[in-house]
């Protein structure tokens, strides 16, 4: 580490600096990158579309690509712009800091009539007796070092009262000009480092930069805005704080903490689009400079968010918001369709075992929401609806060469991990929802249902939910609806027939039926789960779904019929839910099919249109017009 340079500062020249200047300074940076994000907005808003809408072919395509990148070009100006902004106004929150602390000290020895040196050094008068004479003794001088004044000949003396006194000031005037010129180094070199290279383009490797700046200036910059952002608070407590803050602070989070502020529940969702917009690039930049496997994976999957995130809107689909973004765990994504504040109709999906943050999920499960939004908005028109991914946990992974391990990892621990952050995100979309009585459906998918089930298990249940559905369900943790908090007329329920996920053997079956059947219920359980939503399967193990079903038909004395993985079965008589009417799907390794395909098409417009259009009707608020199934 290289140690800070010793101070050049005096005490004069930092109780002369004019911090508003520097304030000034930083003004002049924010209105520039003001500026830049204005251009961009109208790139992105008026440029585009309107080429788009008017032109066609190769050369509109070139400059629908030029246009793009120059919308790049203003984001990374928005950002350093607003960087240098923050930086400013950083340094001047701590220099008027220490010129406080220097004040303090100059008063104080005035009100003494002390004399302050040029140096820092204290002149205190005579005060008190000696013990001797009872002549006043002498005054001196006092530094930070030490107090080199008048050393008696001989014998014991009282010490001047004032040399304590003077001592003290001299430590306190020492101590600010040091800390001055501590932060005047620290944050020269993080304004040496915000400049941007030459020339158009902003490529990959200079977002990359830009992370490096942003982490600089964050840590910079934690007294004087880190450490106000209310991670301890309640949704509505943090919508509440956003809402009192000036446009100035709005801008200098939003530039500095992109990440943290679009990951805080509570804050809107218009906010949280835009920090994680510029977030997503940050990370791709940061992800950029790797080799290694996991972070080309989660770089794929940014990749296609961006991708996604800037292609053109066909007429009628509804706006893409990117709700949350993170490098955490194995990726962390949320994205809706539709704006969740302003929308009638909220659903919020969360996927199942093996969703990592990759190009699959961007591609398959970003889909599925994409679809749903567009199924409610054909079933109630007149009622707006945002349709929400939620990645927002790790699920449990599999390990293709280690079908055992991921039977492991299939238990409740991820899922109860998850149920807590799902509650705390769906408590901020009641937070920030502008309708007075919003209809909000928790959608759970396969290992995902179980997270659903768990947080609507939890105190309070799931925050504003009035409908919950379960597909490709393994079990809830719950033996009956009723457990679910929304009443059990209210929990809608779609397994397909050819769907083994739901119908696997309750976790005391499977290891208690011996190394053949329970290794083939872990295949089936893996397999099924990891179906991806374009049909192709992550795990390996043929022959898992028939001892899957094998171990689910081999009972024990202590089972229920209804019994699966995890609890009873939702689609069961037992379970006391609403099913619904899908498609019972290809049969296991039927041929032209990937195996267990069944359980990836609840959500696929064509491939299961039935399931679709009763999802979509539960999620707009027409429950009513559900075609049933009748239960197991």
């Amino acid at each position: 580490m290289t140690p800070t340079p010793a101070p050049t500062l005096t005490w004069a020249e930092l109780r002369d600096l004019k911090c508003a200047e520097l304030e000034g300074a930083a003004d002049g940076w924010g209105r520039s990158s003001n500026r830049a994000d204005a251009a961009r907005d109208r790139i992105e808003q008026q440029l585009l579309t309107g080429l788009r809408d008017t032109q066609e072919g190769e050369a509109a395509q070139a400059a629908v690509a030029r246009l793009r990148q120059l919308g790049r070009n203003f984001q990374y100006v928005y950002t350093e712009c607003g960087l240098l902004r923050t930086t400013l106004n950083s340094l001047a929150h701590e220099m008027r800091t220490q010129q406080r602390a220097l004040k303090e000290a100059l008063d104080d020895a005035a009100a003494l009539k002390f004399t302050v040196g040029a140096d820092g050094s204290v002149t205190y008068p005579a005060a008190g007796e000696a013990l001797v004479d009872g002549a006043p003794l002498r005054g001196g001088t006092a530094t930070s070092n030490g107090l080199p004044g008048l050393v008696p000949p001989s014998g014991l003396v009282a010490p001047n009262p004032n040399a304590a006194k003077a001592r003290d000031i001299a430590d306190r005037v020492a101590g600010a000009v040091r800390a001055a010129a501590e932060i005047d180094w620290r944050y020269a070199g993080i304004l040496r480092r915000l400049k941007a290279e030459e020339g158009l383009k902003v490529p990959d490797a200079t977002w990359r930069d830009a992370a490096g700046d942003a982490a600089a200036v964050r840590d910079a910059a934690g007294a004087y805005l880190k450490d106000a952002i209310p991670h301890d608070a309640s949704p509505a407590e943090r919508r509440d704080w956003w809402a009192g803050l000036t446009q100035e602070q709005r801008e200098e989070y939003l530039a500095v903490y992109p990440d943290q502020i679009g990951n805080l529940d509570g804050i809107p969702a218009l906010i949280r689009d835009a920090a994680n917009r510029d977030n997503l690039r940050l990370l791709i930049g940061e992800l950029e400079g790797r080799d290694d496997e996991r972070s080309a994976t989660r770089l794929a999957g940014l990749r296609e968010i961006d991708r996604q995130l800037g292609a053109e809107t066909a007429p009628g689909m509804p706006p893409m918001l990117l709700l949350g973004v993170s490098d955490e765990g194995n990726g962390r994504a949320i994205v809706s369709y539709g704006n969740p504040d302003t929308a009638k109709n909220v659903a919020a999906y969360v996927p199942g075992l093996g969703t990592s943050l990759d190009k699959e999920f961007a591609e398959g499960d970003l889909k599925r929401a994409r679809d749903t939004a567009l199924g409610a908005a054909e079933m109630n028109p007149g009622s707006p609806t945002a349709s929400i991914v939620w990645l927002g946990y790790d699920a449990p992974q599999i390990q293709s060469d280690n079908l055992t391990a991921s039977l492991d990892v299939a238990g409740e621990e991820r899922a109860r991990s998850g149920a807590s952050g799902y509650n705390a995100f769906m408590a901020g979309l009641s937070a920030t929802n502008q309708n007075e009585d919003p209809h909000v459906t928790a959608i759970g998918h396969s290992y995902g249902s179980l997270t659903v089930g768990l947080a609507a298990q939890e105190q309070g249940g799931i925050p504003g939910a009035d409908d919950i559905i379960l597909v490709g369900s393994p079990g809830t943790g719950a033996r009956s609806a009723d457990e679910l908090g929304v009443g059990r007329e209210h929990v809608f329920v779609g397994a397909a027939e050819n769907d083994s996920v739901t119908k696997l053997p309750n976790s005391r079956e499977a290891s208690g039926l011996g190394s053949g059947a329970a290794g083939g219920a872990s295949a089936g359980f893996v397999l099924g789960s990891a179906v991806g939503p374009g049909g192709a399967v992550v795990g390996g193990a043929l022959g898992g779904v028939a001892g899957g079903a094998a171990g689910y038909f081999a009972q024990d004395a202590q089972s229920k019929e209804s019994d699966v993985w995890f609890g009873t079965d939702p689609a069961h008589h037992d379970f006391g839910a609403n099913r619904f009417k899908v498609s019972e799907g290809p049969e296991p390794f039927q041929r032209g099919h990937a195996p267990v395909e069944a359980h990836s098409n609840y959500f696929h417009p064509t491939k299961d249109q039935m399931s679709s259009d009763n999802i979509s009707r539960i999620v707009s608020g027409k429950s009513e017009q559900v075609v049933p199934e009748r239960p197991r």
